[in-house]
């Protein structure tokens, strides 16, 4: 089964609705789940009307080097949720700041990480009984997106192979300038980091629009998707997909 993993994006204080990593754009999402833009009326809204036990969380603040949302993730992991957390961690002092917000996915994005040497550290620093750590490509238009020259110089594959080595199983392919747009998620990326990592968790983010995209991928063999929009507006009901026969 393909999972589907509600996605929120954290913004000023509210959830707000990502348009193809446009950031300075974003403004409060309207939701079918929720009667504001509220972080926790929307957490409450997955919980309640999908039965949600897993939500990403992009604190696009902490991303920017601004304020963070930690009482509110602590407050949605309140919620029963299990917290995919992508607050621009690139060390493992970033990791370990966050450790104590009750987040069950740590998420290290190209975007933001300087060194790919890092990623050795951050699950070393996480220890056994921390959270885990997944690595996610992101990517904009296909290409690879970096905090640094280190990361777009090195390279997706040759970035997975040393995160896999680090011991980090769970990867996200996510292209930022789908994000939003309705056009369908783009999985050249996907697909190669699959054919060299079989045993990896794939998890595929941007432009995911409906049940027929979720059934695609499932077919494909991939774990799961990040939703949001597609949640938000009601075009996708259900948190799994079944892969056709």
């Amino acid at each position: 089964m393909l999972r589907v993993i509600p996605v929120l994006d954290l913004k000023g204080g509210q959830a707000v609705h990502a348009i193809r990593g446009q950031r300075e754009g974003y403004r409060p999402v309207h939701s079918v789940l929720a009667g504001s833009a509220d972080p926790l009326d929307l957490g409450r809204g997955l919980v309640s009307r999908l039965g949600a036990r897993e939500c990403y969380v992009a604190d696009l603040d902490a991303i920017a080097g601004l304020a963070d949302h930690g009482s509110v993730i602590r407050a949605l992991a309140g919620l029963g949720l299990s917290v995919w957390l992508d607050a621009g961690i690139a060390t493992v002092a970033d990791a370990r700041r966050i450790q104590d917000l009750g987040v069950a996915r740590i998420i290290v994005g190209t975007e933001t990480l300087r060194d790919p040497r890092e990623l050795s550290a951050i699950v070393e620093g996480l220890g056994h009984r921390g959270p885990s750590c997944v690595l996610s490509l992101d990517l904009r238009d296909g290409r690879l997106l970096g905090g640094g020259p280190a990361v777009t110089e090195l390279g997706a594959g040759a970035l997975v192979t040393l995160a896999w080595k680090a011991g980090i199983r769970g990867f996200i392919v996510l292209d930022l300038a789908r994000v939003g747009s309705g056009e369908g998620p783009q999985l050249g990326a996907a697909r190669e980091l699959r054919r060299g990592f079989s045993e990896a968790e794939l998890v595929i983010g941007g432009g995911v629009r409906d049940s027929a995209d979720l059934s695609a991928l499932a077919e494909e063999g991939f774990q799961a998707a990040l939703v949001a929009t597609a949640l938000h507006r009601g075009l996708i009901t259900s948190l799994e997909a079944g892969r056709s026969a």
